[in-house]
């Protein structure tokens, strides 16, 4: 609706996880080289946490998307993982591309076929992922425990799969207070908030990936999105994206600290 107006080819503040809008700080290499360390390592396990709107989702799909362009990687992504323990065997298989999957089958007939998928995969020169999205939302402990039992699919050597969770900062005490499935994920790192460098060079690449030849934003301006929002991505996306629309609507040549407070104030 704005973008011609302020010279944009797309909007530069939607709430989606789009890879090509991913901006790379320090916290968000560390936390994709970890990532990557784990699925390419063959760690067994890894946990990425942070606070919502941190950049996890849109930070995993930048990850699954270079993963599976080198096709060494078989990906199952569990959007939803809050399921009983059967049917979250069955979404795994699913996401896997498995064939039908008999209505009769159970749990351990599950668990043959997903041992039998990951063992094709080997032979195959390809290892199986497993990403566990919003994981915290998971209710049934049982689910948890076969997540736990996921990491007993091994030989001697390696590991025949990588898990990988995502979560919000909950997810970190659900995993601790399980202790057999605590220990077996060795590499942890929570995604932080934003400084107030980051949010202004946040800000200024989305700008410029959306098509703006310049910076409409003031230093003024910018201080106070980073106060109002907490560094957080999708906090700072939903107040630039109202500013540039305000903006737009009274004709302001830049979005100064005054047209901020008027978002903020109008939001509260």
């Amino acid at each position: 609706m704005y973008e011609k107006y302020w010279g944009l080819e797309v909007p530069p503040f939607e709430n989606v996880p789009d890879p090509r809008f991913i901006y790379w700080s320090s916290n968000h290499e560390e936390a994709y080289m970890r990532l990557m360390y784990a699925a390419k390592g063959r760690k067994g396990a890894a946990m990425l946490t942070g606070e919502v709107g941190s950049g996890k989702t849109t930070l995993s799909r930048a990850f699954v998307q270079e993963l599976a362009a080198s096709n060494q990687f078989d990906i199952a992504l569990i959007a939803n993982p809050s399921l009983p323990p059967k049917e979250f065997l069955q979404e795994i298989l699913f996401q896997f591309g498995v064939g039908k999957i008999p209505p009769e089958a159970n749990k351990t007939d599950l668990l043959h076929m997903l041992n039998a998928h990951m063992l094709q995969n080997m032979k195959k020169n390809k290892e199986s992922l497993i990403i566990i999205d919003e994981a915290q939302i998971i209710e049934d402990e049982r689910t948890f425990e076969e997540i736990r039992l996921l990491l007993n699919f091994q030989l001697n050597e390696r590991f025949l799969l990588t898990l990988i969770l995502l979560g919000q900062p909950e997810l970190k005490e659900m995993v601790e207070a399980i202790k057999q499935l605590d220990s077996r994920i060795s590499i942890k790192y929570h995604l932080g908030h934003l400084d107030l460098k980051e949010t202004a060079n946040y800000i200024l690449f989305r700008l410029k990936k959306a098509g703006m030849q310049k910076n409409v934003f003031t230093k003024e301006a910018i201080i106070q999105v980073h106060e109002h929002s907490g560094g957080i991505p999708r906090r700072i996306n939903n107040v630039c994206d109202l500013a540039l629309l305000v903006g737009y609507s009274a004709q302001a040549k830049v979005i100064d600290s005054r047209l901020i407070q008027k978002v903020i104030s109008d939001s509260r």
